[in-house]
């Protein structure tokens, strides 16, 4: 009894003290710590050494390409322009009329093409304050619209997204990106509709009673003022970038007046690395892998292996590497130091990757445990016995408590992955409903308050969690979940497609 008492302590101080701002690479292997004391008689140091550490390690081994290539495909979009002529070119084409559905499917663009939400924030907060001061819409909206687009359904629902979380699950149960294409497209469908028409209410409701974009009653500012339809309009394709915001304006990522001669790319050269990531991500799958000779990974160097474990980390790899390359040799010139964008792109993978590992350290740890016997019991019969089922609470409790999705995810999969797929196995059913439902279930209970993606965003947005969290929380939290309950009832009706 007291083990188990000190596991759940250790997950309820992980998830206060994270909110409060203490780092989790010192915070995780603390409160793995704090539970092995409570069991008493476990070696501390061995414990940390063995069993953190070695988890820790395993896990960077396994997804540090995708981190550093995504930081690093992220920022080349980025610093080339190609985020922001993307940006510019949907709200030029979906109108201005329509701020909240421009704003969501630029952010869905660039996170399906493989953008950092981060990277996507900054990148479309500005037009996004420009379009809805136009508009009239509140800014309190924009978090829940940039939320919408950047974590819900091109992070989990699409097949073939590059996001981790559609890639963690990849060795767990041998399938790739684009698993369950059917269920992933419907679940992604009830997302964007369901967040867009929420907040698209939410906006009317908000005109009805007389709010503005700066609160209640707030009269529109008049064309011209850095936020009216000359900025709007500037916006076009291929055209110049917009002039820096006016001095105590709420826009904290204009573009730098140095950065203003530098050219930008064209709308299909803008366009082109985002889907060349899906193309070759699909084609790397269904054409070169069939072709290639595997039968080396079953040797002890490389693992004693097969393809099935590998080959959807293998096509992500490749993909994003296939398009940094094509961004460098068709936008050069519209870099201002290409090494700079490319050490910072790979420094900036750093911090989340060994946030998230030592998050899976953690579960590896608490997994170790004695105490949590119970706990697994519990998590295993949560759906009656259906792996399925399971595996949804599994995953979205621990995102929820952890904060992350990939970490979330990470650690229900490194405890409960093999014994979900032997289970699957004996009942007949495909790992690739496993996969989906491990990628749409970490993106649900993760986007809680305490969640880091949300407190960043609020911040890029000069809001607090008063001001916007019920918008973000109804978009990124209830929503998906009714998109993953969805899923698992087309799947109980009709199987996996």
């Amino acid at each position: 009894m007291i083990g188990l008492a000190g596991i759940i302590l250790s997950l309820f101080l992980l998830m206060y003290l994270a909110y409060r701002g203490i780092n989790v690479l010192v915070l995780a292997p603390l409160m793995a710590l704090l539970a092995v004391l409570a069991q008493g008689d476990l070696p501390i140091l061995g414990t940390y050494t063995q069993v953190f550490m070695a988890s820790l390690g395993r896990y960077v081994v396994q997804f540090f390409p995708l981190f550093m290539l995504g930081a690093i495909f992220g920022k080349l979009m980025d610093d080339s322009g190609s985020a922001r002529v993307i940006s510019h070119w949907i709200v030029g084409h979906v109108g201005a009329e329509r701020a909240i559905l421009a704003v969501v499917l630029a952010c869905g663009v660039l996170t399906y093409g493989g953008v950092s939400l981060f990277v996507v924030a900054f990148a479309v907060f500005p037009i996004a304050a420009a379009l809805f001061r136009e508009s009239g819409t509140p800014k309190r909206l924009i978090p829940g619209a940039i939320a919408l687009g950047s974590f819900t359904f091109t992070m989990t629902a699409l097949p073939g997204t590059p996001a981790i979380q559609n890639a963690i699950p990849s060795p767990f149960f041998g399938t790739d990106a684009f698993a369950a294409p059917g269920l992933g497209i419907i679940a992604g469908l009830i997302m964007f509709a369901g967040g867009t028409l929420w907040l698209n209410w939410r906006a009317r409701s908000a005109r009805l009673a007389g709010e503005g974009y700066a609160g209640p009653l707030a009269a529109r500012p008049a064309p011209g003022d850095g936020y009216g339809p000359s900025t709007v309009g500037a916006a076009q394709v291929g055209g110049p970038r917009q002039a820096p915001p006016p001095a105590g304006a709420d826009q904290p990522t204009g573009v730098p007046a140095e950065e203003a001669a530098r050219p930008e790319p064209p709308i299909v050269l803008a366009f082109a690395p985002v889907l060349l990531v899906i193309a070759v991500n699909w084609a790397f799958l269904n054409l070169a892998i069939p072709a290639m000779d595997t039968a080396y990974l079953a040797e002890p160097r490389y693992g004693a292996t097969s393809i099935a474990s590998v080959r959807g980390i293998w096509s992500i790899i490749v993909a994003l590497v296939v398009a940094i390359l094509f961004i460098l040799a068709t936008s050069w010139r519209a870099f201002a130091d290409v090494k700079r964008s490319v050490n910072e792109g790979t420094m900036g993978s750093l911090l989340p990757i060994f946030n998230t590992a030592s998050e899976v350290g953690y579960g590896a740890v608490i997994a170790s445990l004695p105490a949590f016997f119970a706990i697994r019991e519990a998590v295993l019969g949560a759906g009656g016995g259906d792996p399925v089922i399971s595996l949804a609470v599994a995953v979205n409790v621990l995102a929820g408590i952890t904060g992350s999705a990939s970490g979330g995810m990470s650690i229900a999969l490194q405890t409960l992955g093999s014994t979900y797929a032997e289970m699957a196995q004996a009942a007949g059913i495909s790992p690739e409903i496993l996969h989906r439902v491990s990628a749409l279930a970490s993106g649900g209970f993760d986007s809680l308050p305490h969640n880091g993606a949300v407190i960043t965003l609020l911040a890029i947005c000069g809001l607090t969690h008063r001001e916007s969290y019920a918008d973000i929380g109804m978009v990124s939290v209830l929503i998906p979940l009714l998109g993953l309950v969805t899923v698992l009832v087309l799947y109980s009706l009709f199987g996996t497609f």
